[in-house]
């Protein structure tokens, strides 16, 4: 069986690259061997952000009688909450290989590995290829500590049978935060163990500084500067020894210390690839690998480990193969969003990395939330412009708190267009609204750079 693209993943990247190849009108393969949809619809951010939501409805109940409602915070199910995740989830997986099929794509739900450059072998089948792109993702890591099988990783932390009454989560990035939210909200005893002074090592240091005093305000029960020795097991519970000289007795030890691509088993040696030492596949900003017709997309080539990034890549790499406007890319000014509690949303540079480059204006603002100020919850937002001094140029926008990721969408669309602060300012904002903070920032808080003149 021969084909005009071959796609090896059917997670996000992969599933959009073969759907508009084919759309395109190339004959089309493609092989999963889990979960069609990938790790964010199965076993990452989808399923996580439904049990953010659980989370928050639990501080909605504690809130609703500062607003009248006569409610009971009560206990959370956690059967419930899995159910209904499964279903969803299950939902939307479906989705994924149905679109492919409308487009004409032929599906093996198979695992694919090399057996020369143009040949994979397909679940025992053998099939050709003129070209072939490897979307296989990542997976979580373990650290290499005596009792490491004892604990778990983010790929289990969505079966589990019962919710854990304390829980230890080793890691300050993505996963570690929102995992502590998740937990502490349902009402576990929460810690998070993590090796640097703050949580979410890259992100700007305001954001790291407010976050961590939010995960303190929930409940979450700090490590920082920690890192973990050895996990043991004694009846009924596990002892987990920090480096601090702490030892932790708690029901479930979390591992959320990093992700890995996802090469394993590929035979890539067989097609003449070689990895980076973190098991990246190289890419040229066209996305092809050493071999030219082997092309590599999303987190397996560990760039920028976020699944739009993965998506845009496969849809312009179709279009760029078999469409009539070839295209490439862009990884600059991507936004993200940490969906801690309340969530972080960024796109830009931080104030570190602009002070870097020259001066670069600040303006910085953090108040208490509308709705709390009722509720009296310690909550605060905060928001970040960091500016251009010489071009008046948005270098970056960032925001903890509440609906931070649906504000920072629209930013990124402006910085990614070129606005100024001048274009900020001129905007009215919607009143009475979070977001008009940041067309209103008109106190300059600091200098950053200066001395880069």
């Amino acid at each position: 069986m021969h084909f005009d693209l071959f796609v090896i993943g059917g997670g996000s990247g992969g599933v959009r690259c073969a759907r508009i190849a084919a759309a395109h009108g190339a004959r089309v393969g493609i092989a999963e061997s889990t979960h069609w949809g990938g790790t964010c619809v199965n076993i990452g951010c989808v399923p996580k952000k439904f049990m953010v939501f659980a989370a928050e409805y639990g501080f909605n109940a504690e809130d609703a009688p500062t607003y009248g409602w006569d409610i009971s915070k009560g206990s959370h199910h956690w059967p419930t909450l899995i159910a209904a995740k499964d279903k969803e989830v299950s939902r939307l997986s479906s989705i994924y290989s149905r679109l492919l099929d409308q487009a004409g794509a032929t599906i093996f739900n198979a695992h694919a590995h090399f057996l020369d450059t143009h040949t994979l072998d397909v679940g025992g089948e053998k099939i050709t290829a003129d070209k072939i792109v490897i979307a296989t993702g990542g997976h979580p890591e373990r650290p290499d500590i005596p009792g490491a099988e004892l604990a778990i990783v983010s790929d289990d932390a969505f079966y589990l049978a019962q919710k854990p009454r304390r829980i230890a989560i080793i890691g300050g990035g993505y996963i570690g935060v929102e995992f502590a939210g998740i937990f502490a909200g349902l009402g576990a005893e929460t810690h998070l163990i993590y090796r640097q002074p703050l949580p979410l090592r890259g992100f700007d240091e305001d954001l790291r500084l407010s976050l961590a005093e939010s995960l303190k305000d929930n409940g979450v029960i700090l490590h920082p500067d920690t890192i973990p020795k050895s996990i043991k097991q004694e009846t009924g519970e596990y002892h987990l020894a920090l480096s601090d000289l702490t030892i932790l007795e708690t029901d479930l030890v979390f591992f959320a210390t990093g992700r890995a691509p996802n090469v394993k088993n590929l035979n890539l040696a067989a097609a003449g690839l070689e990895t980076a030492p973190n098991g990246a596949i190289p890419i040229n900003d066209a996305l092809q690998t050493k071999i030219p017709h082997i092309y590599a997309i999303g987190d397996v080539t560990d760039r920028l480990n976020l699944t739009p990034v993965a998506t845009a890549e496969g849809h312009a790499l179709a279009d760029s193969l078999f469409g009539p406007n070839p295209r490439t890319v862009s990884l600059k000014n991507v936004a993200t969003a940490v969906f801690s509690i309340p969530p972080i949303a960024t796109v830009g540079l931080t104030e570190a990395e602009a002070a870097a480059k020259g001066p670069a204006r600040i303006f910085l603002t953090k108040f208490t939330p509308m709705r709390h100020a009722i509720t009296g919850r310690p909550r605060k937002t905060l928001m970040k412009l960091i500016v251009d001094a010489q071009t008046d140029a948005i270098l970056g926008a960032h925001m903890h708190g509440e609906d931070a990721p649906e504000i920072i969408q629209g930013l990124a669309i402006a910085i990614q267009s070129g606005a100024t602060k001048a274009h900020f300012d001129r905007t009215i904002g919607i009143h009475p609204t979070a977001a008009e903070e940041f067309v209103t920032l008109r106190t300059q808080t600091r200098i950053a750079g200066e001395e880069s003149k």
